[in-house]
């Protein structure tokens, strides 16, 4: 494949919402929230069952909840006076394209480089 064809691939990913990208990997750079995440992927909880291994208030967890709810990555749902906290793979799900995407371009990039260099030794 071309340079002029990987480009061409490479711009093709503006297809993405940029805000929503920079939203979620502005979210996804704290570990906390990466760790909320990560618990939330076993299944839904409340705030309480959140907060249980982090050593901080459960203003500060909610307050963690609420940026991430915000940047799209987890929902809620009210039973009661319980709100259940779930994942939301839609933007998630974005931005595991998006970096396919671009792993697919540098993927291409690497062999297109390693057959120049393999052309150039027999060249030689």
């Amino acid at each position: 494949m071309t340079l002029d064809k990987n480009l061409h691939k490479l711009k093709r990913m503006v297809k993405y919402n940029d805000e929503i990208l920079n939203d979620v990997f502005q979210v996804l750079s704290d570990p906390t929230r990466r760790e909320i995440i990560r618990r939330l992927a076993v299944g839904e909880m409340t705030v309480m069952n959140l907060a249980k291994p982090f050593e901080m208030s459960l203003p500060a967890v909610s307050k963690h909840l609420r940026v991430l709810e915000k940047a799209g990555l987890v929902s809620v749902r009210k039973e009661g006076t319980y709100r259940y906290y779930y994942l939301n793979p839609n933007v998630v799900e974005n931005a595991h394209e998006w970096l396919t995407d671009l792993r697919k371009f540098w993927t291409a990039q690497v062999f297109n480089l390693e057959h120049f260099l393999d052309n150039q030794s027999k060249e030689d």
